[in-house]
């Protein structure tokens, strides 16, 4: 059961790299507003920093699916072998 060490430290760095970017995004979107600019202009400040946000939302909106995906099926993985081996213990 030499793989169970390795399994359990990478998802570890899986797993806290997932959480970062939750925290990450979270405090992204902690300043988000939800307004309408109808200014005829178009050159409204707030309107430049609301889409800044938007764009680096979406931009690491892949890797946390990714990231959770991955977190999700190692554990899978790990409670997997975990209870085979303790099957074949009991037997």
């Amino acid at each position: 059961m030499s793989v169970i060490p390795v399994m359990l430290i990478v998802w570890g760095v899986v797993a806290a790299c997932f959480l970062a970017l939750l925290a990450y995004r979270g405090q992204l979107t902690r300043y988000e507003e939800d307004q309408l600019f109808l200014n005829a202009g178009g050159d409204c400040h707030e309107q430049k920093e609301q889409n800044e946000i938007i764009r680096k939302v979406t931009q690491i909106g892949p890797a946390i699916r990714v990231l959770g995906f991955a977190a999700a099926a190692m554990t899978v993985g790990i409670v997997g072998i975990f209870t085979y081996d303790a099957w074949q213990r009991l037997q």
